[in-house]
């Protein structure tokens, strides 16, 4: 396995001198913009693609959780039917949704993983013998990303081939990071997988699967203490968040480098226009949720 130890100066990096940084990717005077579904007391974006529709979900003043599409400017309500509650964790280029449903208000008990096609058709997604299921991602070949877990609870991590979808039963088990006490995968970018893991020393580190071999991404800034990759675009740039003094911070990993930011990043996308849009959320009990697009 392969470690990725990029150079970037010490300490927190202020917003303002990492969007003033020279790289491509950041470009002058970028808006943030606060990302609310209306009459919710909570929001989380979880991805967008390259046609500028963006997925997460929100809770709302009953307390129960609802995914969401914002397109062309118009918040649509998701919830599989029948579920108490819904979350959505990403959208493929072709719009397809992604997320999760239990039976229960507060999500507590099993959960199945869900896909809403583009033309508006539910499918579950379990993995065989699986006690909860989750469905994060789908790439442009319509292969779906997930992750499941037994009775033991411990997190696994499945591909399943665009080619069998909407057939049910037929998964690939992705292998775990060798030594990692748990392995999370978080995004699909064509066969590339990226996530975080939990080492045997308890400390956490992003990684990215590609070819079969895992490289782990880790910021090399003094007093990180902990990396996770949310998400990869078609160029390999990443997206993500990093630890120091117990706040987080995102980060934007493009032509080998570091570039933090004060919300935490989730997401990357590479749009029609040669546009990069970088999905982050404020990590305080507020959870408002911004976005901005990079030229």
């Amino acid at each position: 396995m392969k470690t990725i130890l990029t150079s970037i100066a010490a300490g927190n990096l202020l917003l303002a001198l990492a969007l003033g940084a020279s790289s491509s990717l950041l470009a002058d005077s970028p808006t943030f913009t606060t990302i609310d579904f209306p009459g919710s007391i909570g929001a989380s974006v979880q991805g967008t693609n390259n046609r500028g529709d963006i997925v997460g979900f929100y809770t709302s003043a009953d307390k129960a959780t609802h995914g969401f599409l914002l397109s062309r400017g118009q918040f649509i309500s998701i919830d599989f039917p029948g579920a108490a509650f819904t979350e959505v964790w990403g959208i493929s280029p072709r719009g397809d949704i992604l997320g999760d449903y239990s039976d229960t208000l507060t999500g507590s008990g099993s959960h199945h993983g869900f896909v809403l096609s583009a033309d508006g058709v539910f499918t579950t997604i379990d993995f065989p013998g699986a006690v909860s299921s989750y469905a994060v991602g789908m790439n442009s070949h319509g292969d779906i990303l997930g992750s499941h877990n037994f009775s033991d609870n411990v997190n696994h991590n499945f591909v399943m081939s665009g080619s069998q979808f909407p057939n049910s039963g037929q998964f690939t088990q992705l292998e775990d990071v060798p030594g990692a006490g748990t392995t999370v995968a978080i995004a699909i970018q064509g066969s590339d997988v990226v996530g975080g893991y939990v080492a045997a020393d308890k400390s956490g580190h992003g990684f990215l699967l590609s070819d079969g071999q895992f490289t782990t991404i880790d910021n090399p800034a003094v007093g990180v203490t902990n990396t996770v990759v949310n998400a990869i675009n078609s160029r390999g740039e990443m997206a993500g968040r990093y630890i120091t003094n117990g706040v987080n911070h995102g980060f934007l990993l493009t032509s080998g480098q570091f570039h933090g930011f004060d919300y935490q990043a989730r997401h990357i996308q590479r749009s029609r226009r040669s546009l990069r849009t970088a999905i982050f959320w404020d990590a305080t009990a507020t959870r408002k949720t911004w976005s901005t697009v990079f030229g």
